[in-house]
C-alpha cells in the first residue's frame, strides 16, 4: 500500500488517500500506511470522491458528496476528537464530559477496558483503585443525572454508563480480565473446548465434581471450596507470571485451568446455598 498523503483544507477537511473527510466531530486526523480498526463517525461525516476527466487539453476535476457511518475504511492512525455540541478538541481519551462546555461526550469505540477505568495493563490489579474509579465514574455518568438534559445527552450518558459497567466487570474478577487481555492479544478460549487441557488434569476436575456431588454436609462441601480457593490462587501467580513474561501461550493454558476451577467454585457455592 502507497503511503497515505495527508493534507488540511478549512478546519475540518482532510485527504486521506485520494478523499477528503470532512466531520463536525473529527478534527486532526494522522494516517499511517497500513490499514486498522477505527472509531466510526459519528453525525456529519461525510466522503468527497473526487474523479479527474480530460476535455481537450485542460484537466477537471470531479467532486460529489457520499455520508458515510464508518471511517474504518478511509482512514487509519490518530484520530483527536472534538466536543459534539461546542466542536472544542477533547484533551483527554477516553473523554466522559467536554473539559470546554462540560456536556457528555459519546463513548469512544475501540478503547481498552484499561484506558477506561485509568488502569495499568497487568493481571494484578489494584483492585481497591479498580473500585474507587468505578464508583467516580457512576456518579458521574449516571443516567439520572441527566433526565433534564437533551436527548444527545441522555442517550451518550445511557452508553457511557453501560460501557463503564462492563469494563468494571471484566477486569474486576481475575478470570474475565485474563481472557481480556489475551483477547487484546488475538487470542482467545473457545467454549465448550478443553483447550489442550491433559488426561491428569481432566481426570483431577473429575474427582472434584464426584467429590462435591457426593458431599451431605456444609462442612464438606466447605473443604472443597478452601481447596479450589487455593488452586485458583496458586493459578492467579502463574498467570501473572506468565503475562509478565509475554508467554501467551503458557497464559493461555493456565487461563483454560482457572475456567473448570472457577466453574467449581460456582457449583459449591450452590451446594452450600442447598445446605441453608
Amino acid at each position: 500500500m502507497m503511503p497515505f498523503n495527508f493534507l488540511r483544507m478549512g478546519s475540518y477537511c482532510k485527504l486521506v488517500n485520494a478523499r477528503w473527510i470532512m466531520t463536525s466531530r473529527f478534527g486532526a486526523v494522522t494516517c499511517s500506511a497500513h490499514c486498522m480498526a477505527m472509531n466510526p463517525a459519528t453525525k456529519d461525516t461525510w466522503i468527497k470522491k473526487t474523479n479527474f476527466a480530460l476535455s481537450g487539453m485542460k484537466t477537471q476535476r470531479i467532486c460529489y458528496f457520499n455520508k458515510v457511518t464508518s471511517l474504518r475504511s478511509y482512514c487509519t492512525g490518530e484520530i483527536k476528537l472534538n466536543c459534539w455540541r461546542c466542536k472544542v478538541p477533547l484533551d483527554k481519551s477516553p473523554a466522559f464530559f467536554c473539559s470546554s462546555c462540560n456536556v457528555v461526550q459519546p463513548p469512544e469505540e475501540g478503547v481498552s477496558f484499561f484506558k477506561i477505568m485509568a488502569c495499568d495493563f497487568t493481571f494484578a490489579l489494584d483492585i481497591k483503585a479498580l473500585q474507587k474509579r468505578y464508583l467516580l465514574l457512576q456518579r458521574s455518568l449516571h443516567p439520572d443525572n441527566f433526565s433534564q438534559k437533551s436527548v444527545e445527552e441522555q442517550e451518550y450518558s445511557e452508553h457511557q454508563s453501560a460501557l463503564v459497567n462492563k469494563a468494571y466487570k471484566t477486569l474486576l474478577k481475575p478470570l474475565s480480565r485474563g481472557l481480556y487481555m489475551l483477547e487484546l492479544k488475538g487470542m482467545r478460549i473457545d467454549e465448550g473446548t478443553d483447550s489442550g487441557a491433559d488426561a491428569e488434569f481432566l481426570m483431577e476436575l473429575m474427582e472434584i465434581n464426584e467429590a462435591l456431588e457426593e458431599a451431605r454436609t456444609p462442612e464438606e462441601a466447605d473443604k472443597i471450596s478452601r481447596d479450589t480457593k487455593g488452586k485458583l490462587l496458586g493459578l492467579t501467580e502463574k498467570i501473572d507470571a506468565a503475562l509478565r513474561a509475554g508467554e501467551l501461550q503458557a497464559a493461555k493454558a493456565l487461563l483454560a485451568q482457572m475456567k473448570y476451577f472457577s466453574n467449581i467454585e460456582e457449583k459449591v457455592k450452590e451446594k452450600l446455598s442447598d445446605f441453608m
